[in-house]
């Protein structure tokens, strides 16, 4: 498959390039090669896309729900006819293996489309009734929505920003990670051929410095972010600046709590899901994985066997169940971190190297007697390396687990379902599992607590950050003043 795309960018229906763009280089994770080449936009390349978006509002959101609805599941269904070819770039995009990609990207992406298709029909405002006078409720769109992309999931994260804005009438602009820039053009390219509006979705390419023009213009009311903490602290001042509506998606640091009483395999399974997927690239991810002191040395040693089964190789071989990370600076910060476990008395279980091979490729890491004081159990590495930390009881195990300034996910694995319900009360965190993990049905609100994040995406719950309520009273008698 040829990666390279038919323009840098997505704008009013149409590709577009401006060749004053700075280069951005498209890096294939499983060899080091350049596989393709986008450029960033200019000014005016920003201002034609806010431009088309700002246009577009009215035509959109004069649209029925149902109209809108319909053209999404047409995306929808285009999607899933097309999986195995946006599959195949979601891997040359991020490197991640072509089994993993063929069933959590694209169709996760299509997921969100549907369900916010469906959605888009039903948004309605309330009646209430006021003595002989009554108020009614409109629940209307933002007006132009920005979103900010990460490079873990290009597709999916496009998909479960755009659908909910769009259900609600917005229209979009959308920057994808500079890393891992391919996939958003495809999904504009299947939206505007499913029937949308020119204008509705634009893409558009760069680094910080778009991504700031974009969120600083006066014609955007709504911005949300995936991405790490730092560039979200800096995004959020920069929306409040003018008062705008705001989702953040962001690290983490979460918990994974296994008692005495889980499953073994179950609970080795939820930690190689929660720590090894996606090359540990994944924001929700348990890697703090408290065990208790009865059954941690089995965890330890089976987590140990089972990674045994991890297949490093070719990420378009299907046989292929690990891939490299995305980016040669992302390994060298992951490497970075295992060396650190090293130095501050970790016990390495397994791994900790940087595979003999081309590419960006880093071995599933175990590190055992880790403490809650260790680099690793305090910040976000976003690679595959799993810190076990032991516990007594529930009580230590559950202070532990929430003492985080992140608060995105957390789970925990027993038999006994009312401590497991006690846990997840207890946890300081926006998405919790009980015996599971990493698993995001877009029925499901996700989003964080503390300094994960703010507001909500997938479910219903998103509705509200994509659009706002208008109160119309409406009195049906004579009007009293005091004069």
């Amino acid at each position: 498959m040829d990666a390279q795309p038919t323009a840098s960018h997505h704008i009013a229906g149409g590709y577009a390039d401006d060749p004053e763009g700075a280069e951005i280089a498209c890096i294939y994770p499983a060899s080091g090669e350049e596989i393709a080449k986008v450029r960033g936009a200019t000014p005016a390349l920003i201002e034609q896309s806010l431009a088309a978006a700002d246009a577009a509002r009215a035509e959109w959101a004069g649209l029925s729900g149902t109209e809108r609805g319909r053209i999404l599941k047409r995306a929808a269904e285009a999607m899933r006819d097309r999986n195995r070819e946006l599959s195949t770039l979601e891997t040359l995009d991020t490197g991640k293996p072509l089994q993993e990609t063929l069933v959590a990207d694209a169709t996760s992406g299509a997921d969100a489309l549907e369900y916010f298709g469906g959605l888009a029909g039903s948004l309605a405002g309330t009646t209430h009734q006021v003595g002989r006078d009554w108020v009614y409720t409109r629940r209307e769109p933002l007006g132009v929505c920005v979103g900010i992309g990460a490079w873990n999931y290009p597709t999916q994260i496009a998909c479960w920003k755009a659908a909910p804005a769009l259900a609600c009438g917005n229209t979009m602009v959308f920057k994808p990670s500079e890393v891992t820039p391919l996939c958003a053009l495809k999904v504009a390219e299947i939206l505007t051929e499913a029937g949308l509006p020119a204008g509705v979705f634009n893409v558009v390419q760069g680094r910080g410095d778009v991504g700031a023009a974009l969120v600083r213009d006066p014609r955007v009311a709504k911005v949300s972010l995936t991405g790490s903490v730092p560039t979200g602290a800096k995004v959020y001042a920069a929306a409040a600046e003018g008062i705008k509506s705001v989702t953040m998606e962001l690290g983490g640091k979460s918990p994974l709590l296994i008692f005495d009483d889980a499953d073994l395999e179950d609970a080795v399974s939820g930690a190689i899901m929660a720590n090894f997927y996606a090359s540990g690239q994944v924001c929700s991810n348990g890697t703090r994985v408290f065990v208790q002191d009865g059954i941690r040395d089995a965890f330890v040693a089976r987590l140990a066997e089972r990674l045994k089964g991890a297949v490093m190789g070719d990420p378009m071989d299907e046989a292929t169940n690990f891939g490299p990370l995305v980016s040669a600076a992302q390994m060298e910060k992951v490497l970075g971190f295992i060396d650190s476990g090293r130095a501050e008395g970790a016990t390495l279980v397994t791994g900790g190297r940087r595979a003999e091979r081309p590419g960006f490729f880093v071995e599933p890491t175990v590190f055992a007697d880790v403490t809650d004081d260790m680099t690793i159990a305090r910040e976000e590495i976003f690679g595959p390396v799993a810190s076990i930390l032991s516990f007594a009881d529930e009580a230590e195990a559950v202070a532990r687990a929430n003492a985080t300034p992140y608060g995105l996910s957390a789970g925990v694995f027993t038999r006994d379902l009312a401590r497991a319900h006690r846990v997840a009360a207890a946890f300081e965190a926006g998405s919790c599992f009980i015996n599971a993990y990493n698993l995001t049905p877009v029925e499901a609100p996700f989003g964080g607590t503390k300094l994960s994040g703010v507001g909500r995406e997938n479910s219903a719950a998103a509705i509200e950050h994509y659009s706002q309520l208008k109160s119309v009273y409406v009195g049906m008698g004579p009007v009293e003043a005091a004069y």
